[in-house]
């Protein structure tokens, strides 16, 4: 089993800056994906971003130049650093791992963060 904790959602203004964090526990395996999804109110879950165990990332073209994914591998934390937030990235900030070896793949999921951007 795998335990996801994250920290750091709020409420920001418009323009501000906010960065989440989500550390894992318990059975990693050496090949896995780390990521973050979001779901607002009435909306489909869509991956934000996301970070392989060797540092390939992949990210939505919503948050492309604004968003920023980076994973320590020694402490098991992922983290997203969000800048230039806009009020459509309103959501429930949901952290992900997936441990991979060969054909098996096994999903882990946070609990989520509330991110909120208004003024």
């Amino acid at each position: 089993q795998v335990q996801l904790v994250e920290s750091g959602g709020g409420l920001v203004q418009p323009g501000g800056s906010l960065r989440l964090s989500c550390a894992a526990s318990g059975s990693i395996f050496r090949i896995n994906t780390m990521g973050w999804y979001r779901q607002a109110p009435g909306k489909q879950r869509e991956l934000v971003a996301a970070v392989t165990s060797d540092g390939t990332t992949n990210y939505a073209n919503s948050v492309k130049g604004r968003f920023t994914i980076s994973r320590d591998n020694a402490k098991n934390t992922v983290y997203l650093q969000m800048n230039s937030l806009k009020p459509e990235d309103t959501a429930v900030y949901y952290c992900k791992l997936t441990n991979r070896a060969g054909v098996y793949s096994a999903d882990y999921w946070g609990q989520g963060s509330q991110v909120t951007v208004s003024s």
